[in-house]
């Protein structure tokens, strides 16, 4: 009965040895490198690449707000010199820390000059989605360029 006592008892440190083991290589130095290029970035409140993107795409119109936490920037009226007779101002909208089509809104208003009064007009949603395609395009390249340089 010793002799059967003595090899549970033998057992029992080797498993507790084994496991010890086991968890001593969870608490090693070594961390796994984060991947900064992955598709949620975010260390501003909203996902980075769409931040940088949609700067980036309004930033020739004057800005009113950039609230990076929020995700959300306002320009001011903006005509485009070519075409002083009409103005667009744009709100651009980041739900979310991923990168996906769906964490981007934005919304446009235009007004047009008639007798030096500024008057609300419609705008085609193909604008707005038009303004969509092109911070997600950038976005992504960014991300792109981003896993390149790693």
């Amino acid at each position: 009965m010793t002799a059967m006592s003595n090899s549970r008892r033998t057992l029992a440190i080797a498993c507790t040895a084994l496991a010890s083991l086991g968890l001593a290589a969870c608490g090693s130095s070594d961390r796994p490198r984060a991947d900064l290029a992955a598709a949620q970035v975010s260390t501003i409140g909203v996902n980075s690449y769409l931040w940088r993107a949609s700067l980036e795409t309004v930033g020739f119109a004057p800005l009113l707000q950039a609230d990076s936490a929020g995700g959300v920037i306002v320009t001011d009226w903006y005509a485009n010199p070519s075409n002083p007779g009409e103005r667009v101002k744009m709100t651009v909208s980041i739900l979310d820390t991923d990168l996906r089509a769906d964490a981007l809104r934005v919304a446009a208003s235009r007004q047009v000059n008639q007798s030096g009064n500024w008057v609300d007009a419609p705008v085609q949603a193909a604008t707005v989605q038009k303004l969509e395609d092109i911070i997600l395009t950038k976005a992504r390249e960014l991300r792109r360029q981003a896993i390149a340089n790693d």
